[in-house]
């Protein structure tokens, strides 16, 4: 099977800016993996080169054996890849259902389909309760599943998250692996940009620490999360979990990145 995505020597400028620089790296189908790296090393400008929303100035991004650069981004979901946002970005005054028949419709025009994935979707991400209230009512990690269950309708095969565990509680973090965890073993391909590396290390497969917008280290997520090297140069990663324990939720935390480590 060809490799879900594949980035090659990509670079993108801002003003004279580089941003990226000659990054090349690989997601395979049904794998996590995990990009990570401290605030302005390019993640998030990686993401987006690869979702259509920049262009990137030299390089090439395949997904699926088909070139991604000078598409745009509907076209992009529309080979099955999808981006969820650092900030969900939900229709507030539309409900949940709503909300997530606008990912359907990129592949439908047919509202009674698009109902219908729009419902399963909410339903697989733990949402079918609040099916019907306001976007704007939501928590912050409802909304982030609404975000998540909005993409899943677009029926992708590789999921793009940016960002997805910024801002949440120990707890709603432990919600969140779970549901990623969950659309691996279901064999989404799942590309997930992470500030937070210790927990992006934990579910990934491989991992790739960018600096400077170009790859500095990569590797197996797990040799990556206990390596010297990585604990040394990036802070909070590779950190003993016993020093995150500082309340019960800290604590669980800690417990599942554990159990995570021996599976």
């Amino acid at each position: 099977m060809s490799a879900a995505l594949e980035v090659d020597g990509v670079s993108k400028r801002f003003a004279g800016l580089r941003a990226v620089h000659d990054l090349s790296f690989r997601v395979d189908p049904g794998e996590i993996v995990g990009l990570i790296g401290p605030n302005g090393a390019g993640k998030t400008t990686t993401v987006n080169l690869i979702a259509g929303f920049q262009r990137a100035d030299a390089g090439s991004i395949r997904f699926g054996g088909k070139t991604l650069v000078g598409l745009r981004p509907h076209a992009v979901a529309r080979l099955g890849l999808c981006k969820t946002f650092q900030v969900a970005q939900p229709f507030g005054d539309m409900t949940v259902l709503e909300n997530a028949m606008v990912g359907a419709l990129a592949w439908t025009g047919r509202l009674a389909r698009a109902e219908e994935a729009a419902v399963q979707n909410v339903q697989r991400v733990g949402l079918g309760h609040r099916l019907h209230s306001r976007a704007r009512e939501l928590t912050t990690i409802d909304q982030r599943r609404l975000e998540l269950a909005r993409a899943l309708a677009t029926r992708p095969r590789l999921l793009l998250l940016d960002e997805t565990m910024a801002g949440l509680n120990p707890s709603e973090v432990e919600v969140g692996l779970e549901l990623i965890q969950g659309l691996r073993a279901q064999g989404l391909a799942i590309l997930l940009s992470e500030q937070n590396a210790q927990l992006s290390l934990a579910i990934a497969d491989r991992g790739y620490v960018i600096e400077n917008g170009r790859v500095a280290l990569s590797g197996a997520g797990q040799e990556l999360l206990r390596s010297r090297e990585v604990a040394d140069r990036y802070l909070g990663i590779g950190a003993k979990p016993e020093t995150d324990a500082t309340d019960n939720q800290g604590a669980r935390l800690t417990e599942r990145l554990r159990a995570l480590l021996r599976a």
